[in-house]
This record gives C-alpha cells, structure tokens and sequence, in this order.
C-alpha cells in the first residue's frame, strides 16, 4: 500500500513539474508574442480543456486511491495545537466579530484597488508575469471567466482535497501534507516568475486556511474561483475597459 502511493505521488509530482519547467512555460512565452484575438481565444480553449481533464482527471485517480484519508487528513490537521486554537478562538462572539471583519477587509483590499485605478491602465494591479493572460476584448473576457471558474474546481479539488490525502497516507502528517501541496501549487505557476510562485504558494497556504478552519472544500472553491475572476474578469473590465472593446477584423 505504501508503495503504491509513493508511486501514485511520484507520478503526480513528475507530470506537475513537466507541466511548469519544459511545456507550460514554453506555450506562455509563445502565448505572450500572439497579437490575433482568434489565436489567443484558440490557445484559452486548449488549456481550459488541459486544464480541466490533467488536474480533474488525476484528482479523480488520487481520490479512488486514498478517499479514506480525506477525513483524518483534515482531522489531524485541524488538531494541531494552532490551528485547533483558532478554531477555538473563533467559536467565540468575539472571534466571530473578528473573522468577519478580516474577511470585509481582505475583500476591500482585493476590490478597492482595482476601481481606484480604473483610469490607469499602466498600474493593472496584478503579481506575477500575468498581464498576457487578462482578457483584451470582450470577446476574450468570457474565457477569463471560464479559465478562473475552472481553476478554483479543479486546482482546489487536487492541491487542497486530493494531494493532501495523498501525502498524508504516506507521511501520517496533515499540517505537512497541506505544506507540501501548497508549495507543489506554488511550482505549478513558475511561468509566472519568482513573484508569481511565490504567491501562489502563499495563496495555497490561505485556500488552505479557508477549508482546514471551515471543513469545506466548498468554500475554498469559491474563494479561489472569485480570486482568479478578480484578476480574469474584474480587473481587466474595470482598468481597460475591455467589454466595450471588440475584437478588430481578421
């Protein structure tokens, strides 16, 4: 059994860092010279359907082999000493006061910015080499939404559900199986540069956060779904205005 998963997670690990160093990378740099609407709505269909089938398809693989961790994975790790504090400290009036008001306050941060700067197309507030992924048209904002509606399913479903159950089985560990993910989903974005890869892992840690203190893959889909909408869909229609732009003539 042991062996099994080990394999299983070597497996996963290899196809992950194909995927960021020699193929991902290499389409984005390609991607980021296209000019034509019709090519980058073409290149927007193709990593929707990659995307979709690569990261549902293996959490579906992981989670026939290792459904029975799920739980305890998520137990353990909501046992361990600070994580079981804050849920303690947020089963309290108080705490629930709190948590909300961090909550208000990380969406202000997110959305705020983005209307002030909604005539300065030369400060898009984005991290990480992302600006040839925004929408240009309005034509393209509707695979913005599809691309950040389908990496919050399935990126959650593999790096919070799935992976952890994984390492878990195999390192009895919850809190480090949920590390290990987040760093894993951090690689993942190495396309994006350092700034990129380090935000990524650090919003790992957070869409961790979100399902470990709530119980609920659910939630943290969501969460992430609307993160990447900011950046797919919000950002580019409020700073450049590209729903009223239509995508010139062939």
């Amino acid at each position: 059994m042991q062996l099994a998963l080990v394999s299983l997670l070597l497996v996963i690990v290899a196809l992950l860092v194909m995927r960021a160093v020699s193929r991902e990378r290499r389409e984005y740099g390609r991607f980021k010279r296209l000019r034509s609407t019709v090519g980058r709505r073409k290149v927007y269909r193709r990593w929707l359907r990659e995307s979709f089938f690569m990261f549902g398809g293996l959490s579906a693989v992981v989670l026939l082999a290792t459904s029975q961790f799920v739980a305890p994975a998520l137990a353990d790790t909501r046992s361990w000493t600070p994580v079981a504090a804050t849920l303690d400290a947020i089963d309290t009036p108080l705490g629930t006061g709190i948590t909300i008001a961090v909550i208000v306050l990380l969406v202000a941060l997110l959305v705020v910015p983005v209307f002030l700067l909604r005539n300065e197309k030369e400060a898009i507030p984005t991290v990480g080499d992302i600006g040839a992924l925004l929408p240009r048209n309005r034509g393209e904002l509707g695979y913005g939404a599809a691309l950040g509606i389908n990496a919050g399913l399935v990126e959650e479903l593999l790096f919070r559900f799935a992976l952890p159950a994984l390492l878990f089985g195999i390192l009895g560990s919850g809190p480090v199986s949920f590390l290990i993910a987040s760093l894993l989903f951090g690689l993942l974005h190495l396309y994006q540069g350092p700034a990129g890869v380090i935000t990524s892992a650090v919003l790992g840690l957070v869409f961790c956060a979100i399902y470990v203190l709530s119980g609920s893959i659910l939630l943290a889909i969501v969460v992430h779904a609307l993160f990447d909408l900011r950046s797919l869909v919000l950002i580019p229609a409020v700073v450049t205005k590209v729903w009223r732009k239509t995508a010139a003539p062939a």
